[in-house]
């Protein structure tokens, strides 16, 4: 298959009714590894890969619009419109008026007019961060944390894909709870709903909820961000992966890969290997079996990604199960 013509994914209220690519480059990948990044999303381009997310708290947005600049003035795409580009909203800026100062300052570092996707990173506020301290924009502490005013932030952000600065709008790790808050009142509902997800962690009652709903689904971590000081080996490594990779001669990533897109959700991967690059597009030409899937469904579950950073006795989530809204 012809890499650069992937499926794509309709997203139900987006503007001019866009088209979601279902595999995506996750540039999640760290400040020191920002020269490494422009190259790999160079080499992704040229393989095929069309869309890229980001988010203000990888602080990436800069290298990846050089690296988009680049690649236009090269002519590995021939405008802006052919590439879907995602960032995300962090907790210091979930605010109502401070959405829209957010999005433009995403926009700017991205050198773009306008974004494909525009998230809610979490379901959390922080204190607000003076411009000097933005620039060294991190995991809030403890004590700045808050509740996230459900209401005023969506406002804002529906403000955002009204005004042309996002085609789409939509949610990150938020639990079927939280996002029935978010359709309570909202008047644009959310396109996706970004969370953790692969073989070791399936969300399947997030999944149907948001196929009820019209939301879709993408996932991130999908391998279990094995290589990140808080990622895990446990799909890598998984044992029941690993038979089914050996049977149809891939990789346990692509067998990850291939499954998530299977269910009909959408995936970012991080990789600046480009070879790895390569594979991970490799799974839209053959299918698991039933056989596979009886392997698969026995697979022990657990969520991977620690979220020990918004859990505190002064904020709004006292422990997990209250951020996942858990048992």
């Amino acid at each position: 298959m012809d890499n650069s013509i992937q499926p794509t994914s309709a997203l139900s209220s987006s503007s001019g009714h866009r088209n979601m690519p279902v595999i995506g480059l996750g540039c999640g990948v760290g400040k020191s590894n920002l020269n490494a990044l422009k190259l790999a999303v160079l080499e992704a381009i040229k393989l095929g890969y069309r869309h890229f997310d980001t988010a203000a708290i990888y602080g990436t947005e800069k290298a990846l619009g050089e690296a988009i600049a680049e690649a236009l003035r090269l002519g590995l795409v021939t405008s802006r419109e052919q590439l879907f580009i995602t960032s995300k909203l962090w907790c210091h800026n979930a605010h109502h008026d401070r959405v829209i100062p957010a999005i433009k300052k995403s926009l700017s570092a991205l050198q773009m007019e306008y974004l494909d996707l525009y998230l809610i990173h979490w379901p959390i506020s922080a204190k607000p961060t003076s411009e000097k301290e933005e620039v060294l924009m991190a995991l809030p502490n403890k004590e700045d944390l808050s509740p996230l005013d459900y209401k005023g932030v969506w406002e804002a952000m529906e403000e955002s894909q009204r005004l042309g600065l996002t085609k789409s709008i939509g949610l990150s790790n938020f639990s079927c709870k939280k996002i029935d808050t978010i359709l309570a009142f909202a008047t644009i509902p959310p396109s996706i709903n970004q969370v953790e997800m692969h073989p070791v962690w399936q969300q399947r009652e997030l999944r149907e909820f948001c196929k009820v709903r019209g939301m879709n689904v993408t996932a991130y971590s999908p391998l279990g961000a094995v290589g990140t000081r808080w990622g895990s080996n446990q799909v890598m490594e998984n044992e029941a992966l690993k038979q089914i990779a050996e049977a149809h001669g891939k990789t346990v990533a692509q067998v990850s890969l291939r499954w998530i897109v299977e269910q009909g959700v959408t995936v970012v991967v991080r990789s600046l290997n480009p070879e790895r690059l390569k594979q991970n597009l490799g799974i839209f030409d053959w299918e698991l079996t039933d056989d596979d899937y009886d392997k698969i469904n026995q697979i022990a579950q657990r969520r991977l990604i620690p979220s020990d950073f918004l859990i505190s006795p002064h904020g709004p989530f006292k422990t997990p199960e209250e951020l996942w809204d858990d048992g």
